[in-house]
């Protein structure tokens, strides 16, 4: 099973927050892309920018923030945090 959770935050307090499972076959990266869309179609988000500081804090921590940087629309937080919080 693999489990990602996704956290809204501003001004360091937690706004929403939500867990996306995925029992399928697919790889990880695959499982991490699929729950990240899920998390924006819950959060009613667009699709952030992966950049290179968020793609090397996400291979190190399993835990990664996009803050407005990674969005091209105006998001109304402070940053999204997404974490693997188990794996198959």
């Amino acid at each position: 099973m693999f489990r990602l959770w996704a956290k809204i935050f501003e001004n360091n307090h937690l706004l929403k927050d939500t867990v996306i499972e995925d029992s399928g076959d697919d790889t990880r990266t695959h499982k991490v892309f699929n729950a990240l869309d899920e998390v924006c179609c819950r959060f009613d988000l667009g699709k952030p920018i992966w950049l290179d500081s968020t793609i090397r804090d996400f291979k190190r921590h399993d835990k990664t923030r996009f803050t407005q940087d990674n969005f091209i629309e105006t998001i109304d937080f402070d940053y999204l945090e997404i974490h693997v919080i188990e794996e198959d």
